[in-house]
């Protein structure tokens, strides 16, 4: 499966440039119930891991700079998927026939190897349709420290009123097949000094308030003529959305600084699916034809706690840090500093 460069857009490509039956679009032979079930359940834990990402690797310090003095930070933030989330259940749907008892099958986040082959037997305006379809895998063994990864790379201003105001941007890139972009934006505000002789120690108190929303546009190519599925401009949209608020502190010492921080966290994912389908189920020999069958919403919020050090050589900083949420969370990185 083809990788492309922007590390963020990797998932989706990995996820659906794959041949149409095998992949996630096989699931609308399912009845129209059900495969919004069935999608919302593959796809939503990494959708969860990107929305959780997207929240985490924001400070590294809770000092802030002086007036217009600058930071430029490179940092790879994992959130980790829960193993439950690895795996869900077939079980009480409409149109999906479970001979062998319960059928579990991977999510997005789980193996490749553990899809299930579902039989689906409904009707429909009256039609019986009765045909097969594969259970796509999921992308677990493709992905990093096998979670779901989400790269940032920001810069920071100092402001007047000791506070920093943070910014991500990627603009729209990606291949033909597959296009995205990101934009975040945050707000430091350092409020040491509302604790009196706190301000003359190494402990920096700020808080802290960000919101970051991701796009990606995905053209879905048959690539497969032959095969039960033919598609006419097929296209899948997803947009996220996240935010945090949080508290923070951190010991600056010269060397080694330790920061943490803790605050809430939230988000929500859309996926539309737009074009032609039509199916041919290879039991009943009917076709059916779906024309933008999918628009799905999800949310996601829980409080978080980060603990994490920073090794500081000049204007030069490495930084790794773990979150606690629904997801856990690895942060690491470098930054280069001038104050």
């Amino acid at each position: 499966m083809k990788k492309i460069i922007l590390p963020l857009l990797t998932i989706f490509s990995l996820a659906f440039n794959i041949n149409a039956q095998d992949g996630p679009e096989g699931i609308l032979f399912a009845d129209s119930e059900d495969t919004n079930r069935l999608t919302n359940a593959y796809i939503n834990p990494a959708m969860k891991g990107l929305i959780y990402g997207m929240n985490n690797g924001w400070y590294h310090t809770a000092k802030v700079h002086k007036k217009f003095g600058f930071d430029i930070t490179l940092g790879f933030n994992a959130s980790m998927v829960p193993t439950k989330d690895e795996m869900f259940s077939l079980s009480n749907l409409k149109s999906i026939n479970q001979p062998g008892g319960n059928i579990t099958s991977a999510t997005l986040a789980g193996s490749e190897n553990d899809g299930s082959l579902a039989t689906v037997t409904f009707q429909e305006s009256g039609i019986t349709y009765t045909g097969t379809f594969e259970m796509p895998g999921g992308i677990k063994e493709d992905l990093p420290l096998n979670a779901i990864p989400a790269p940032a790379i920001q810069a920071s201003m100092g402001l007047p009123f000791k506070a920093d105001v943070i910014l991500r941007y990627v603009p729209k890139v990606g291949s033909d097949d597959v296009k995205g972009s990101l934009f975040g934006i945050g707000l430091k505000k350092e409020i040491t000094d509302w604790f009196g002789p706190l301000d003359k120690t190494p402990l920096h108190v700020s808080l802290l308030a960000t919101y970051s929303t991701m796009g990606v546009d995905y053209n879905i190519v048959d690539e497969d003529p032959n095969d039960n599925i033919d598609i006419e401009n097929g296209n899948i949209n997803f947009d996220l959305n996240s935010y945090t608020v949080q508290a923070i502190a951190s010991l600056n010492f010269p060397v080694i600084n330790v920061y943490g921080g803790v605050g809430y966290t939230g988000g929500s994912s859309s996926l539309d699916m737009t074009g032609k389908y039509t199916l041919s189920y290879n039991a009943s020999l009917n076709t059916r034809e779906l024309t933008n069958p999918l628009n799905l919403e999800s949310n996601v919020s829980g409080f978080k706690a980060t603990l994490g050090t920073r090794l500081s050589l000049g204007f030069f900083k490495i930084f790794a840090d773990y979150t606690l949420q629904e997801y856990n969370a690895i942060n690491a990185g470098i930054a280069f500093s001038f104050r």
